[in-house]
Formats: C-alpha cells, sequence, structure tokens
C-alpha cells in the first residue's frame, strides 16, 4: 500500500498553500522571515518532539508524579523534555527579539507546537503553562517584573502557572476566597501582598524541573471593612514565586509559604503534575512571618482582565492539544488496520474460507471509523491554525476589528469542538483495534484517557456553549456572527460553479438554520429558556463551521494523488456524514425545549 502522509505534508499545505502563510513576511513584524526559516522551525520542533518526547510519553503515564512529603518526582525523560524545548527557544517563539524572542507569527508557532502535543501532551503542559504566564506579564507587568520574571521564564530558568480555581470554586470564579492584604506599596517588584488560601487544579504547580516556579495567583483584597468583595470585581492578579527572589532575578536563599498540599491522581495527562497548593499556612516565613509574598499585576480589582488577555492563545493550544491526541490516535488506528488480517470478502456466493485473510482497512466499516477519525482530526487542524492567523490579522494586520469579530465566535469552538469530536475519533481509534486497543500494549487508550480532560480544563464544555450562544453570537447586534456569516458566504460563492457545488449548497441551508435558530432561542428574551439548550447550539454551531472550513480546505486541494484524495475524502464525508446531524441539535434549541430546566431534582 502507499505510504500514509505524515502530519507535516498536512501541516505545509494547510499552512503554505491554504492560510497562505509565507505571506505574512510581508509586514513589518516578520520581515526576517520566510518560508525558509518558517520551516527550520518546525523542522526542529518536529526532531525535538521525536527524540525527546515521543519515546517517552508512555513512561510519563506509567511513572506518574508522587510526592513523598518533601519533593514531588518525575523521570528524568520529563525534566529531560521540558529543557530541551526550553533551549529551543519555542517559549519566546512569539515574543520580540530583544527580549529574545524569534518573532514568530502565531500560526507557525502553533504549527510548532503541534508536534509536542502529538508526541507527549502531558510533557509538554509545563511549557504552555510557563509561554502563557510569561506573555501575560508582558501585557501586564511592570518593566521589572518582565524583566526579572519573565524574561527567566522565556529563559527556561523558571516554569510558571496559572492559579485560579480553588476547592470550593472551580469555575465559578467570583466565589475565591483567597486573601491577599498589602504589606508594602513600595516594593521594587510591584506592591507586596501577603497572600492565603488554597488553590485546586494547578497544573505544574510543583517540580524540580527548574530553580523556581512563578504562580500567577487569584486573590480578592479585603474592602475597608475588611471583608473580600462579592463577585469577580474585587479579584486581583499576584506575581507569588516559590522562590524568592531580588530585583536581578536571582534567588535570595528564602522559600515562599506556598507549599504543595497533595497531588491529585488523574484518568489522563499524568506527566504534568495536578497539585492542590496551600497559600500562606505558615510552613515557611519569609521575612520572619507567614503568608506568601505575593507582587501586583496591574491594577487592583483588575485580575480577571489580566488572566483573560492571552485566554485567545491559551484556548487555540488546549484546541490544538486536542486536535493532536486524537491525530496520534488516528495514525495509529490507521497503521494497525492496514497490517491486522482479518475476515475475507463477501460475495454473492458467500465467504470463502480456503482464501487468505484481508487488511482490516478493506472493510468498508473500519474505512467509515478511519474516515470519521481523519475529518474530525484533520479539519479541527484546519479549525486551530486558522484561528491562530486570525491572532496574527488581530495583531498586526489592517482589519483587527474584523480578526477580533471572527475569533470572538470561533475561539469557543476552538477550544470545545477538538475536546469532544477528538475524544470520538480517539474511541474509534480504539474501536479499530478492537481488544487490543482496550489494554495497554497499544498508545490508543492513553490518548483516550489524555484526550477527556479536554473538555474539562480551560473552561468546561458547558461554559463554552453559554459563552457563544449567551454573548458571542448576540453581542453588538450580532455583528460577529454577521462577520463569520460573511466569510462562510464567499467560501459558498467560491465552490457554487465547481464540483463542490452540492456540498456549497448544503453549507448554505445550515448556516441558514444556525441563523433561525439563534433567533428563536432568543425570541422571548428569556435567558434561562435561550440558553437551556446552549450546549445542543454549540454542537451544531461547530459542526457548521467545520464543514465551511473543510469546503474552505477542499477548493485550495489541487492534484490527484492520495494525499489529495484522501483530503477530498474527508470533506465529502464530513458533509455526508456530519454536517446532518445539525438538524436535530438546532431543533430543540430553536422550539427552546423546556424538558432540561423543568425536570425536577427530585425526579432523578
Amino acid at each position: 500500500m502507499e505510504r500514509m502522509p505524515t502530519l507535516r505534508e498536512t501541516l505545509d499545505f494547510l499552512l503554505f498553500d491554504w492560510l497562505k502563510a509565507s505571506d505574512l513576511t510581508a509586514r513589518e513584524r516578520f520581515a526576517e522571515h520566510s518560508a525558509e526559516t518558517f520551516g527550520a522551525v518546525l523542522d526542529t520542533c518536529e526532531k525535538i518532539a521525536r527524540e525527546k518526547f515521543a519515546p517517552f510519553n508512555r513512561l510519563a503515564d506509567t511513572q506518574e508524579p508522587h510526592f513523598d512529603g518533601e519533593r514531588v518526582h518525575l523521570p528524568q525523560a520529563t525534566h529531560d523534555a521540558a529543557l530541551a524545548y526550553a533551549e529551543s527557544g519555542m517559549l519566546a517563539a512569539a515574543q520580540d527579539y530583544d527580549v529574545g524572542g524569534m518573532q514568530l507569527p502565531c500560526v507557525i508557532e502553533m504549527a510548532g507546537n503541534a508536534f509536542f502535543s502529538k508526541a507527549s501532551v502531558a510533557m509538554g503542559g509545563y511549557a504552555m503553562l510557563t509561554s502563557g504566564n510569561a506573555s501575560l506579564l508582558m501585557a501586564h507587568g511592570t518593566p521589572l517584573q518582565r524583566e526579572v520574571f519573565a524574561r527567566s521564564e522565556f529563559a527556561g530558568r523558571w516554569f510558571g502557572t496559572m492559579c485560579l480555581s480553588e476547592p470550593q470554586a472551580g469555575s465559578s470564579l467570583s466565589d475565591i476566597a483567597t486573601r491577599a492584604e498589602l504589606e508594602d506599596e513600595g516594593d521594587a517588584l510591584g506592591p507586596r501582598y501577603r497572600l492565603t488560601g488554597h488553590k485546586m487544579w494547578i497544573s505544574g504547580g510543583e517540580h524540580e524541573i527548574t530553580e523556581n516556579i512563578v504562580h500567577l495567583v487569584l486573590a480578592k483584597i479585603p474592602g475597608p471593612d475588611g471583608k473580600l468583595i462579592p463577585g469577580t470585581k474585587g479579584i486581583s492578579l499576584f506575581i507569588v514565586p516559590k522562590r524568592l527572589v531580588n530585583e536581578r532575578a536571582e534567588l535570595t536563599g528564602e522559600r515562599n509559604d506556598v507549599v504543595l498540599a497533595g497531588l491529585n491522581h488523574k484518568l489522563g495527562y499524568r506527566g504534568t503534575t495536578n497539585c492542590l497548593l496551600n497559600f500562606g499556612e505558615g510552613r515557611f516565613t519569609p521575612g520572619g512571618r507567614k503568608g506568601a509574598i505575593g507582587y501586583l499585576v496591574g491594577k487592583p480589582g483588575e485580575g480577571l482582565r489580566a488572566m483573560f488577555h492571552m485566554m485567545n492563545e491559551a484556548r487555540i493550544g488546549v484546541g490544538l492539544g486536542a486536535v493532536m491526541l486524537g491525530y496520534a490516535g488516528y495514525e495509529a488506528s490507521l497503521d494497525y488496520a492496514k497490517q491486522r488480517p482479518q475476515g475475507r470478502p463477501m460475495t454473492a456466493a458467500g465467504k470463502d474460507a480456503a482464501s487468505p485473510q484481508r487488511p482490516i482497512i478493506e472493510h468498508a466499516d473500519v474505512r467509515r471509523m478511519l474516515l470519521a477519525q481523519k475529518s474530525y482530526v484533520e479539519g479541527g487542524l484546519a479549525l486551530e491554525l486558522y484561528c491562530a492567523r486570525l491572532v496574527d490579522e488581530l495583531h498586526t494586520g489592517e482589519d483587527r476589528a474584523q480578526a477580533q469579530a471572527l475569533l470572538d465566535v470561533l475561539i469557543p469552538i476552538a477550544k470545545s469542538w477538538p475536546s469532544e469530536w477528538c475524544l470520538e475519533a480517539n474511541s474509534l481509534a480504539i474501536q479499530v483495534l478492537g481488544g487490543y486497543g482496550y489494554t495497554r500494549d497499544f498508545p490508543v487508550e492513553q490518548y483516550w484517557r489524555d484526550q477527556r480532560l479536554n473538555m474539562i480544563h480551560e473552561g468546561t464544555h458547558g461554559i463554552q456553549a453559554l459563552d457563544l450562544l449567551g454573548r458571542k453570537v448576540v453581542q453588538q447586534g450580532g455583528a460577529s456572527l454577521a462577520a463569520l456569516a460573511a466569510r462562510v458566504q464567499q467560501t459558498i460563492e467560491r465552490a457554487i460553479h465547481t464540483d463542490w457545488a452540492p456540498q456549497a449548497n448544503q453549507l448554505a441551508a445550515a448556516l441558514a438554520q444556525v441563523g433561525g435558530a439563534t433567533k428563536k432561542a432568543w425570541s422571548t428574551g428569556e435567558p434561562e429558556e435561550a440558553l437551556a439548550n446552549a450546549v445542543p447550539y454549540l454542537q451544531a454551531f461547530g459542526h457548521t463551521v467545520l464543514a465551511w472550513l473543510w469546503l474552505d480546505v477542499a477548493l485550495a486541494v489541487g492534484g490527484e494523488g492520495a494525499f489529495a484524495e484522501g483530503k477530498r475524502a474527508a470533506a465529502r464525508y464530513f458533509f455526508a456524514y456530519e454536517l446532518p446531524k445539525i438538524s436535530a441539535w438546532l431543533e430543540v434549541v430553536a422550539r427552546r425545549e423546556p424538558l432540561c430546566r423543568e425536570v425536577q431534582a427530585d425526579w432523578f
């Protein structure tokens, strides 16, 4: 059989043939780059991922982090992989040259990171968190905070975390109770506070990969009466280093009062530590007193605004991780299906038991499962890269308002759609392998376990749905939805006079269905009625977006060979088997089906 197209071939096609990423080099920020330098970045990422991450993905799962009461122990391979990533310069890939960055477009940065997510998403988690942490400080920190903390993170000396959730407050950040009390307004590193409280589900919260960990912590500053302000308005953001540092980014030798209370033992994603952290419990007494020292970032009460500054890139990153876990499972099941003999052809006379068995890829139902996976993972990859390209338009393009409008409605899809449908891809990969897929002898069960987190973290599935239907599609009189509809219509108009005309008409009908359901959902003006079926709306909206992207990708495919025909087959599959699902989802949205909001708790 003809060899399987590689991830790199698909990336190159999507980046350079479809998204025209090389055109970005005409912009001042990217003027020193070329298609060759972009290619060299992808080469480097692919090599490091292949050599330092992929061989140890199973090891990071089976030898999960453990805490002996003093230290967290990780496999040495995790240390080596994380530091190899840091040495590559990818932590600062999109940053300015003068802070050690490469000034890469977001779309190239994300494409490079795809290799690491596919090789070992959990081992790569430390770097993703650190890059997001440092990028936030570059946007909202003082010059000295950027110099001391962000630059040390970009250099790989220190890693970073994001500390939002608490044991009693997961997604409901308005209910956080971590307290920050002013100690010294005039500290050079920023107004210095003492923090007390607990943070839960903190990825990368404790390890010894680097000499220090920079926690970005959401906490509330008490009001004049000493009480915490209800809601989100009182939330501020603080830098809380594990080990205290001076103005020259040197460790002072003093340990801050932030300690690991325990590790969470997870279904998957085990290579990244996940922690309950205690702040200010008094185990350490910096400056002779209990309380974790934290430096205010930005202004009091603006913590959420700062924390969500990097949300576009963070949610694209989570979506990309979901895509690449699906991609890894797809490749493993495809390889297995080409080699595994099972069953014989069915003829009018029945099966000939004396004939040789055929590879299972020759069975139509196995091809269905492989086509479904291909349509999910390659469509998902197109989605994430398209959104990353919009981030570049937002930062360096001419029509930044248009880019922002499109990102507003696409980011909930970028995060949620691959988290659901690439999980389904991982389930199908297990099914292709049959009983073997259910064992630890093959990697597909780990990919499913690692994947299951993605519908939960960085905004749960339901929260993404509420954000989409409750805010994004109705804001500014529906301007963001109109901007997306205009883009979809452009693709339809290009396709209508080609062999893809049937799919173009199908997409036009789907777009009209989404628009109609949106209006009917909000026709009474009652949020409880409109939003009760937000998740089916999210599913239908996401499938419509993916159908649009597949049609757009199909129009960019040229030639005949296996690579081109595979792309066309995946596009046709999505229109034939997936897009028709939206009618059932949108039906309950349009009629504002009351069942789920009216059912009584004691009926369960």
